[in-house]
């Protein structure tokens, strides 16, 4: 029933038209001085006809509503076994069918990626921080007084496996808080050299910060991430080393004097979860810290680079540069 009322109700102006038609096809008639008869035979034919014709139509239009009732539920995966197109308004119906089909497929299998991703970045998370827990542990089991120190720098360690985690988590859902203002660049240097002093003196690596004098348009937070996370691998491959930090212009550079890159990995270094040669070394490397990096900067209008050699050390450059932007 839902469907014959919802066929009338659709094709009423056409029955109005054929009503208006009849009627003045019987008005020339009777002008003429025919029989009424005769103008209310051809009437009844013409009404006939329009009864059949509405009657195949509507069976024609009912099996074609519970076909497409039938694809209900599946149809992102049937869009191509929809029937025949009955004039130009359901061909362009159904185009756009299909558009939004593609257009569903793609967004799904993004979002599919991204949470395979996602999910294979906490997996690594969760056995990266159970390192420094499984160590904290067994040094609690000591006597801990002998080994304060040990202790900081495992949770160091936890806390900075943590905030990595916030940060692909803000990142990966594009909420974000930016304040995007002047800030000057040696306060941002020191509280992040400030922060890893400990690390710099556990690994026994000399820091030399350089005055920059510089007053960058960025926000804050943010980009003492980016500082951190450079050094961060600084100390990790140059232990018993030296770095050095100082800038070029608005270019802000980090050089250590550590293990160095292998070539091959130089143009992947900055990709999700990308560890390389030295990453297989170094088994607590989660391959997040320059991928998060290089998109900050990117979100910022920075950009980051890295040259490197190995035995001979790796730089990394922070083109601070923001003319887009204008201070709050």
């Amino acid at each position: 029933m839902r469907i014959i009322w919802g066929y009338f109700k659709e094709r009423a102006w056409f029955a109005l038209l054929l009503v208006l038609c009849v009627g003045l096809f019987a008005q020339v008639l009777r002008l003429y001085d025919l029989p009424a008869e005769a103008v209310g035979y051809a009437s009844l034919l013409c009404a006939a006809a329009f009864a059949v014709w509405t009657a195949v139509d509507l069976l024609r239009c009912r099996e074609r509503v519970r076909y497409l009732e039938s694809l209900r539920g599946q149809a992102a995966l049937l869009l191509d076994q929809l029937p025949e197109a009955r004039g130009p308004r359901e061909e362009v119906y159904q185009a756009l069918l299909l558009e939004l089909g593609d257009t569903l497929r793609a967004v799904s299998s993004a979002s599919d990626a991204r949470r395979r991703e996602t999910l294979d970045y906490y997996t690594m998370w969760v056995h990266q921080i159970k390192t420094p827990i499984a160590a904290m542990r067994l040094l609690l089991r000591e006597d801990p007084a002998d080994h304060v120190r040990d202790l900081e720098a495992e949770l160091f360690r936890v806390e900075r496996y943590v905030e990595l985690a916030l940060s692909y988590l803000r990142l990966d859902g594009g909420g974000t808080d930016y304040l995007i203002r002047e800030y000057a660049l040696d306060a941002i240097l020191r509280q992040a050299a400030r922060k890893y002093a400990p690390l710099f003196i556990r690994s026994r690596v000399s820091l030399e910060l350089e005055e920059t004098g510089l007053q960058v348009l960025t926000d804050e937070k943010w980009l003492q991430l980016v500082v951190e996370q450079v050094l961060s691998n600084a100390v990790k491959y140059a232990p018993g080393g030296h770095v050095k930090v100082w800038c070029e212009g608005e270019r802000l550079l980090v050089r250590d004097d550590g293990v160095g890159i292998a070539p091959e990995d130089l143009p992947r270094v900055f990709d999700r979860g990308f560890t390389g040669c030295n990453g297989r070394m170094d088994k607590r490397a989660t391959g997040i810290g320059l991928y998060l990096s290089r998109e900050i900067c990117r979100r910022l209008g920075h950009t980051i680079s890295l040259d490197s050699e190995p035995g001979k050390g790796t730089l990394v450059t922070i083109d601070l540069t923001r003319p887009e932007l204008e201070v709050e």
